[in-house]
């Protein structure tokens, strides 16, 4: 590629550590220091979408607000969009699971939705356990799209384009990229307990 070139210091130990963790090194004989890392440009613009991707879910919570969540007369906010999967089914399943269990109880759902969105807010920016949060980022996406993406004025490919850069930071493993993974990981991988491999895998 022509933007790659390869990084000294410090730089060059985050990068050969990106190299190994994604199995680059292991599919070739040549050693760690021949393979091709991103540059800075290409680090520094994971990390801008990273983080824009956080200040989406961040934008997001400004409709969910407890503690009715837009249950009401008439209802508005979380609660109408929740409706949707009901009124514009998209799976029929799905649309018992809200009508049934979801829609009555909707104070716990509303406070669940608002904590994990938040976290997705706080830890993609932070870049901390970035795989685990877009893993989740990529769940939340999909909950929405069968509640709303039959709705009227809904465009198919704004969620679509929101799994994908989802997909995309997972596989970027965005948070060593100016991210607190990138600084905690080194600890994490010399410690032999089995929370610090999970926390490397997720990271």
């Amino acid at each position: 590629m022509a933007g790659t070139d390869y990084a000294a210091g410090s730089d060059y130990a985050a990068d050969a550590e990106y190299a190994t963790d994604n199995d680059l090194a292991a599919a070739t004989d040549d050693p760690p220091h021949t393979i091709p890392l991103p540059s800075r440009i290409d680090r520094a613009l994971i990390a801008l979408v990273r983080v824009g991707v956080g200040l989406l879910w961040l934008h997001n919570l400004s409709w969910k607000t407890p503690p009715d969540f837009g249950r009401g007369d008439p209802p508005s906010g979380l609660y109408l969009s929740t409706t949707y999967a009901v009124s514009h089914q998209v799976f029929h399943p799905y649309a018992w699971l809200i009508n049934q269990v979801v829609l009555p109880n909707f104070t716990i759902f509303g406070w669940i939705v608002l904590v994990v969105e938040a976290s997705l807010a706080a830890f993609l920016m932070l870049g901390l356990l970035t795989r685990f949060w877009a893993a989740v980022g990529v769940a939340q996406t999909v909950v929405i799209m069968l509640a709303v993406v039959n709705a009227p004025n809904e465009w198919i490919w704004s969620y679509l384009l929101m799994l994908l850069v989802h997909v995309a930071l997972f596989a970027t493993a965005a948070g060593r990229y100016a991210g607190l993974d990138r600084v905690l990981r080194p600890s994490w991988q010399s410690s032999p307990s089995w929370l610090a491999r999970l926390l490397v895998r997720v990271s």
